[in-house]
């Protein structure tokens, strides 16, 4: 091969010598306008994941080119796992570059909380992560939200440079730019970017012209190993991801009292009056209250919780979280996996989660 071609899907370098290797196209399919790696192809035709032999460290290190250009860095964050999506050190990675957020999935919250309060709720969560933005736009890539707002930022903030859109694994980075593309080029489905529910789908930076002298960057996904969706099953992941608006559910709970989320997060609330608990996950995750005396034997049974973390035989095999929770409203966040609204006169909970999953306490969202 002459010439170094790369897949439209995922932004890998097109080889034909090893199946087994990332960008691997078979030599009949080379001569197709638009080229699409096996993996790529895969993923579009058959819904199947191919495994990559990219680390953590090949992501970041394709982050910390960006570091080297001056450039417009369109940030997207999650507003469903929020806490989950955050780059910890973006700045540093970046070299400080301008940084226009997007808050993505608004479709996934309720319709009753209004898009300035979720605004005003990012800017503060973002500016105890050192992050300040020249924007903060609340978006959904599925919806098309506030799109006309996003192109006319861009090309306000960007001056006539370069933009690359990060953000981490599975956050929507490619089906904001493909509804992008959708929205004002008019392509064709051939020529869209890999979307998938799989974490990773895009690998290397891919190129989208935005005039003669500039162009768009889709880069690979960060992935962030605290998140629920790397441990669970391929299977069970389309299930645990919300695909539409969450419906709240909300639990009256005395201390002693359990919630189980599936069988992949447990909710002790050990001391505290009687509280108020509203969940928010994927309407496929079953939320099983009982008393704190049978949690153990609950989950040590087995087969009575859906979606089991593979190699966890026990409860005990679960890391533990305390917190205090304050007086009035707070966040209880499982990372990857959504979160709980707990309204109370203060107390003390306990969170059972797989090892290395992240759990957090944070300003009520909703």
């Amino acid at each position: 091969m002459n010439k170094e071609m790369k897949c439209f899907g995922c932004g890998a370098i097109i080889q034909n010598e090893n199946e087994k290797h990332i960008g691997y196209v078979p030599k009949n399919a080379m001569n197709n306008e638009q080229i699409l790696c096996q993996r790529c192809f895969r993923i579009k035709n058959y819904h199947k994941l191919q495994e990559t032999s990219l680390t953590k460290d090949d992501f970041l290190k394709i982050l910390q080119q960006i570091g080297e250009k001056d450039c417009l860095v369109v940030y997207i964050i999650d507003l469903f796992d929020f806490n989950g999506s955050l780059i910890q050190g973006l700045m540093r990675h970046i070299a400080y570059n301008d940084v226009l957020v997007l808050a993505n999935k608004r479709d996934l919250l309720p319709k009753s909380v209004k898009d300035r309060k979720l605004e005003h709720w990012v800017r503060r969560q973002l500016k105890e992560e050192g992050i300040k933005p020249l924007d903060v736009i609340i978006t959904s890539g599925k919806k098309n939200l506030n799109f006309d707002e996003i192109y006319d930022a861009i090309q306000l903030y960007r001056k006539q440079r370069d933009v690359y859109v990060v953000g981490v694994t599975n956050v929507g980075k490619s089906t904001f730019i493909n509804a992008l593309l959708k929205h004002y080029a008019r392509i064709n489905d051939e020529h869209f970017i890999t979307v998938s529910e799989f974490p990773g789908t895009t690998l290397d930076f891919i190129e989208i012209p935005l005039d003669d002298e500039s162009m768009l960057y889709d880069t690979p996904g960060i992935i962030n190993e605290n998140q629920m969706t790397h441990l669970i099953s391929l299977k069970d992941m389309k299930k645990v991801i919300p695909q539409s608006e969450l419906r709240p559910m909300v639990y009256q709970i005395q201390d002693h009292q359990t919630l189980y989320i599936g069988g992949l997060a447990r909710i002790d609330y050990i001391k505290g009056n009687q509280a108020s608990f509203i969940t928010y996950f994927s309407k496929n995750l079953k939320v099983h209250r009982t008393k704190l005396e049978k949690a153990n034997d609950l989950y040590n049974r087995h087969k009575a919780l859906q979606y089991e973390v593979e190699g966890i035989e026990s409860i005990e095999q679960m890391k533990t979280y305390s917190f205090h929770i304050p007086k009035g409203k707070c966040d209880i966040v499982i990372s990857g996996l959504g979160f709980i609204t707990i309204s109370s006169e203060g107390g003390d909970i306990e969170v059972k989660v797989p090892p290395h999953i992240s759990v957090f306490i944070r300003e009520s969202l909703i």
